[in-house]
């Protein structure tokens, strides 16, 4: 992803660096809208530390992403990467 990436507070409450959050959103496993949403994109990847990540974001220009949501992905996202 080669957008610019904005942070809300709430991207930090699992304790995820922003620094993993941008290396998830360079280098995403799977991206997409998500289901029922006209704005919320679900990425998921690994980590600096090879931890498998779930993210959220908004698109607030077509540049420009706001990260709402960061932590270790939660089994219902699994099936996405093939696990």
């Amino acid at each position: 992803m080669d957008e610019s990436i904005k942070f809300v507070s709430s991207a930090f409450r699992h304790t995820i660096s922003e620094e993993d959050i941008r290396w998830v959103m360079k280098y995403p496993l799977y991206e997409d809208l998500m289901e029922g949403y006209l704005n919320k994109y679900l990425v998921l990847g690994y980590d600096t530390k090879r931890r498998l990540l779930e993210i959220m974001y908004n698109r607030i220009s077509e540049d420009t992403v706001k990260v709402f949501h960061a932590m270790k992905c939660t089994t219902q996202y699994l099936p996405f990467v093939g696990f």
